[in-house]
């Protein structure tokens, strides 16, 4: 019999986690022939990026993964061989119940957040809690040899090459998504967090003698993008243009037409954790929104990235990058990076392509767990 996987999944970044987790079941189910169900406390959410889910039905299969409603009250069924709980999400206690009556202990991990930290590789695969004689694990996503690794399909990159090169392929899908690329201009996708920082980039962009085409996915930044250009009730195909730059609302799409997205544009800026790695998958320049935590613990996740990440840079090409994130994510002003930037951009974009590929040399984070879980038994 196949072996049994149970994914749990709070949605608390609207996008992000349930990203991150609907991604894994999917690959799980597709590439490793497990049964897996995917628990979901907030379906609406999920419809965005799978159109196709029902948020009324409390159990469907999507992709070959059994959605259930994670609901309260509990409903009592079977645990699972291995059991995921993601981003430290707290299991229902009747399912923990269950854990402790099977005749073999499942294999309970805690998938924990992305992050660059040294002390990562130390506590990956560490025990956590126990909970009666069943003990949970920590597994870290990341970067580094000792860690879980990053989230990839089976020939992802080979995908996105093959479509980059086929310039007919891109204009299609950017045509199908209501853009008509201009001949000359630069392409930035714009997926982030509300932002007092991005009046100052719109500006110089606005400003600059090459003109920009900006592509907004529907999200939370596009209340400061109406307010720049002095709009309001923005929808899925609207279109502005001030001076050079030209703006464009997109619609949210399933997650594999954003990663075609990303693959179409020059440079990506995105936000949280799945568009984050997707954008590093992409090969393109990135700026990264990180979620913001109190007393800015997030600020040293994001210097973690930037010391690893920068590794190789020349001098100018590394002071760029970083002035760049870190005047996004402090809501500085944006126009002295971004010249820095476009100064460095033919570096930044072979170094991009670099770091892709170096990542993709290491296991992927659904093998990694499929390799810890066969070690398990």
């Amino acid at each position: 019999m196949k072996a049994t996987w149970d994914i749990f999944c709070t949605v608390v970044d609207n996008f992000g986690d349930i990203g991150v987790t609907w991604r894994l079941a999917r690959q799980l189910a597709a590439e490793h022939d497990y049964a897996v169900r995917l628990w979901v406390d907030d379906l609406r959410a999920f419809e965005h990026l799978c159109p196709a889910i029902d948020a009324e039905l409390d159990r469907q299969r999507q992709r070959g993964v059994e959605v259930r409603r994670w609901s309260t009250p509990w409903a009592p069924v079977e645990a699972a061989d291995v059991v995921i709980a993601a981003f430290a999400c707290a299991l229902p206690h009747d399912y923990m119940e269950s854990m402790a009556g099977r005749d073999k202990e499942p294999l309970w991990l805690n998938l924990d957040y992305l992050s660059a930290e040294d002390w990562i590789v130390g506590c990956h695969g560490l025990p956590s809690v126990k909970f009666r004689q069943v003990q949970k694990f920590f597994f870290f996503p990341g970067f580094q040899p000792g860690t879980g690794g990053l989230l990839r399909e089976a020939g992802l990159l080979e995908q996105r090459r093959a479509f980059v090169q086929d310039p007919r392929a891109r204009g299609d899908f950017l045509r199908g998504l209501g853009v008509d690329p201009t001949d000359g201009a630069r392409l930035i996708s714009l997926f982030a967090y509300e932002n007092d920082g991005l009046a100052s980039w719109l500006d110089a962009l606005a400003s600059d003698t090459r003109p920009t085409q900006l592509l907004v996915p529907e999200g939370r930044i596009l209340v400061d993008v109406q307010r720049w250009l002095g709009t309001k009730d923005m929808a899925a195909g609207a279109r502005e243009v001030r001076g050079s730059l030209t703006v464009q609302v997109l619609p949210f799409v399933p997650q594999e037409d954003y990663d075609r997205l990303l693959w179409s544009c020059d440079f990506n800026a995105v936000r949280g954790e799945d568009s984050f790695v997707r954008a590093q998958w992409a090969g393109r320049p990135l700026l990264w929104h990180i979620y913001r935590q109190e007393d800015d613990v997030h600020l040293d996740k994001l210097e973690a990235f930037l010391e690893l990440y920068s590794q190789g840079l020349s001098a100018p090409a590394k002071a760029a990058f970083e002035g760049w994130w870190r005047a996004w994510n402090r809501a500085g002003d944006m126009a002295p990076s971004w010249k820095a930037v476009l100064e460095n951009e033919r570096e930044l974009a072979e170094h991009a392509e670099r770091w892709s590929l170096e990542q993709a040399s290491r296991t992927d984070l659904a093998t990694a767990l499929v390799k810890l879980y066969l070690n398990w038994i």
